[in-house]
C-alpha cells in the first residue's frame, strides 16, 4: 500500500449488511499500518451504511469494534417477522430502534458539532434526502443548521432506506435516494471547497460495497411484468451513479491522490440478509487485499470514445502541425536564436 499523504479522506457507500465487507477491509488496513484510522484521518464521508462506519471512526472507534458491531447485530437490525414477509402490506419492513440502541451505545449521545470540536477534529459529511423539499441534505458538523443533530439522528436518517426502515420525522429517508449511494465525490469537493486542502497533499480512499453481476439474458426483458422491472431499474441507477462520481473525481480533482476499491460480486447479495455475512467477510478480505495492494477500480480508468474527424479535416490538423514544427524550429530553436543574436551583435560592432 502506497504511503498516504499529509491529508487523508474515506469515503464508503451505501450497501445495508454488505458494510461488513468494508469493515472487514478498513481492519486489514488498520493491521497494515499499525495504527487506528481514526487516528490519522481528517474527513470522512458515508452514504446510509457508510454514514455508520463514517460516523463511528469520527467517535473514536477502530475498524475491529466497527465489524464487531456488524456481526453482533445483524441478525438483531434486520429480524425476520411477519411484518418483513408481508412488507408490501405495510410502510416499512424493520423498527429502527434495535438499530437506534445499538448507535446510542457505541457512538453515546454526543451532537454532530462534537465531531469538530474534539481535539482531534475530523470533518464529517452524511447524506440524507429530504422527501418534503425533495433534495438531498449534507450534514456537515460546523453548518449551524445541524449543530442540534445528534449522531446518532444524522445517522438514521442516512441509513432510512425506504421500505426498510421508517422515515426520520417524517420526511429524511436514505441518503442514497438521488446521486450520492456513492459519496466520494462529496469527499472530494469538501476537501477543495471545504476543508480547502492542497489536492496535491491529500489521499482519498474511496470504498464500495459490491458490484453486482449481470443475470439479465438478451430477450428476457420482453417478458417482465412491472414489478419485476423494479429491482433492476434501480440496480441501474444505483451502479451508473456510483460509477459516475468515481469518474468525476478521476477527472476534475487533478492532483488529488484518488483509490477507489470495489469487488465484483459473484451473485446479488441482499442488503438486509445477516445470513450472508460469512460471504461478504470473504468478499472483505478480498476487498482488503485490492487496498493493500493498491488495486484501484476499473471505474477509475474510464477513457470516453473520441469523435471521429473527417478525413479531410484531420489532415488539415496533421498539416497545421507539422508546419507548426517548422517554423518552430527555424524561428524557435536555440540555436537559430544564437544565431539571429550573434548576426546582430556582428552588425552592432561594424556600426560603432
Amino acid at each position: 500500500m502506497k504511503p498516504f499523504r499529509k491529508n487523508l479522506a474515506i469515503a464508503i457507500d451505501g450497501g445495508g449488511i454488505k458494510g461488513v465487507m468494508c469493515t472487514k477491509a478498513l481492519s486489514m488496513m488498520e493491521d497494515s499500518l499499525g495504527y487506528p484510522l481514526h487516528t490519522r484521518v481528517g474527513l470522512v464521508s458515508g452514504t446510509s451504511t457508510g454514514s455508520i462506519i463514517a460516523a463511528a471512526l469520527a467517535s473514536g472507534l477502530d475498524a475491529k469494534t466497527i465489524n464487531q458491531l456488524y456481526l453482533d447485530l445483524g441478525n438483531e437490525i434486520f429480524h425476520k417477522s411477519i411484518r418483513t414477509l408481508l412488507w408490501p402490506l405495510f410502510t416499512y419492513r424493520y423498527p429502527n430502534q434495535p438499530l437506534e440502541k445499538a448507535l446510542a451505545k457505541y457512538l453515546g449521545g454526543q451532537m454532530i458539532t462534537d465531531l469538530w470540536k474534539a481535539n482531534h477534529s475530523i470533518d464529517i459529511v452524511i447524506t440524507t434526502y429530504d422527501m418534503v423539499e425533495n433534495r438531498t441534505r449534507f450534514i456537515k458538523p460546523y453548518k449551524d443548521k445541524y449543530e442540534n443533530w445528534p449522531v446518532v439522528k444524522a445517522v438514521l436518517a442516512s441509513a432510512a432506506a425506504p421500505t426498510y426502515f421508517p422515515a426520520i420525522e417524517g420526511r429524511y429517508v436514505d441518503g442514497g435516494v438521488g446521486s450520492y449511494g456513492n459519496p466520494c465525490y462529496l469527499a472530494a469537493y469538501e476537501i477543495k471547497f471545504g476543508l480547502k486542502w492542497e489536492l496535491e497533499e491529500t489521499t482519498l480512499i474511496s470504498l464500495g460495497t459490491g458490484r453486482d453481476p449481470n443475470t439479465i439474458k438478451p430477450g428476457e426483458v420482453n417478458h417482465f411484468t412491472p414489478l419485476r422491472y423494479l429491482d433492476p431499474i434501480l440496480g441501474a441507477f444505483q451502479i451508473s451513479a456510483a460509477d459516475q462520481q468515481v469518474d468525476l473525481v478521476a477527472k476534475l480533482f487533478e492532483g488529488l491522490d484518488f483509490r477507489r476499491f470495489q469487488v465484483d460480486l459473484e451473485r446479488v447479495l441482499a442488503m438486509d440478509d445477516p445470513a450472508n455475512i460469512p460471504e461478504l467477510i470473504r468478499y472483505g478480505e478480498q476487498l482488503g487485499q485490492m487496498i493493500l495492494n493498491d488495486d484501484c477500480d476499473r471505474a477509475m480508468n474510464f477513457i470516453p470514445d473520441m469523435i471521429p474527424q473527417p478525413a479531410g479535416i484531420a489532415r488539415q490538423v496533421l498539416a497545421t502541425k507539422s508546419t507548426s514544427r517548422r517554423q518552430k524550429s527555424k524561428s524557435g530553436s536555440p540555436r537559430a536564436s544564437r544565431s539571429r543574436t550573434s548576426a546582430k551583435s556582428a552588425r552592432a560592432r561594424r556600426t560603432r
